[in-house]
């Protein structure tokens, strides 16, 4: 049995790709809405979106990048009863920080190695001290200690969730 879609024809039609990308990022909302809960460790989650854009940043570009950042934030935000805006901001700026890393025709190459690891890292932490920025009360708790209690943790979480997709495309060797 062949599949409804090949790889070819992904790849080679811009909306399909978008689609894949709007529906991905819409099971990974409600994932990590309803079943995260479950495995998180002192309420530190991994930040799926966060890695759903490092992956489009590295294999579409910094600019639309950039605009996946903003609308995986913003759906977060939606989904989660956050503050509309916190979520954008942060995973804007984590989407163009992974664009610099964009090398076209060599996206599978990065996203199949360590490099990954080390981009959603390097992304995990300017969106979170973008997030943590806006969230922390200075009155309450100071920044730089909410910060390395949440921030950094949620960073090596994610950074431990991104070792699967990494591992996966790592197998596929038919980049």
């Amino acid at each position: 049995m062949s599949p409804i879609l090949d790889r070819a024809q992904l790849q080679s039609n811009p909306v399909l790709r978008a689609m894949t990308y709007v529906i991905v990022a819409l099971v990974f909302s409600v994932i990590h809405v309803v079943f995260l809960r479950f495995i998180s460790v002192s309420s530190v989650t991994p930040d799926l979106l966060l890695i759903l854009t490092v992956w489009i940043a590295l294999t579409e570009g910094q600019f639309v990048g950039l605009f996946a950042g903003f609308a995986c934030g913003l759906l977060f935000d939606v989904v989660s009863a956050d503050v509309i805006g916190t979520n954008a901001l942060a995973k804007t700026a984590a989407g163009f920080v992974a664009g610099y890393f964009y090398r076209e025709n060599k996206a599978m190459m990065s996203i199949g190695s360590y490099r990954f690891l080390l981009i959603v890292t390097a992304s995990g932490v300017v969106h979170n001290v973008l997030y943590f920025f806006f969230y922390v009360r200075p009155m309450q708790v100071s920044f730089w200690s909410f910060f390395l209690t949440y921030g950094v943790a949620t960073t090596l979480y994610t950074t431990v969730a991104a070792v699967f997709p990494m591992l996966y495309v790592n197998r596929q060797k038919d980049w």
